[in-house]
């Protein structure tokens, strides 16, 4: 199975082999386990690295998750979502693309951008603190921002509206 993994802007193609137990990046091969256990922590064996897997979400294409203790968010795109992108299709996952929502529960630090400030892709748009950590927030597409719900010092909880953004192109 072909795979497309996107972590912090940088995409990556993973083919997986379940019934060997082997994935590959970028030319390499490597074998896998994966196990859930009661209570749902997910282990993942790496050649002789263990990797403990929880708190996982799954919103439209993204699934986020702690992997040892710490926050990860990951888009991931099937062989289906490659091909409709190649043939300029939009994908469900894409409709409603230009609400930017809280990806994990946190704080507003700054909302870098006002009502009707054009952005481009992928610009810096708010500061969300989570876990004592700050966490930049990008446009998740091109255009004019069309409302901004949050302020700066409010408590949101996960999936809670932050801006939209009306879509150009």
């Amino acid at each position: 199975m072909k795979f497309e993994a996107i972590i912090n802007d940088e995409a990556t193609e993973l083919h997986i082999n379940p019934e060997d137990g082997e994935f590959a990046i970028n030319d390499t091969e490597e074998p896998y386990s994966f196990h859930t256990q009661p209570g749902g922590r997910r282990l993942l064996r790496i050649g002789h690295k263990l990797y403990k897997i929880d708190n996982v979400e799954f919103e439209k294409q993204t699934i986020s998750f702690t992997l040892n203790g710490r926050w990860c968010s990951v888009e991931v795109r099937d062989e289906q979502d490659l091909l409709m992108d190649e043939m300029g299709f939009k994908t469900e996952a894409e409709i409603g693309e230009g609400e930017l929502k809280a990806p994990m529960p946190g704080k507003i630090l700054e909302i870098m951008v006002a009502e009707g400030d054009e952005v481009e892709l992928g610009d810096p748009v708010a500061i969300l603190e989570a876990m004592k950590m700050e966490n930049e927030l990008k446009a998740p597409v091109s255009g004019v921002i069309k409302s901004i719900t949050a302020a700066e010092n409010d408590s949101l909880e996960k999936n809670a509206l932050i801006l939209e953004i009306e879509s150009r192109g």
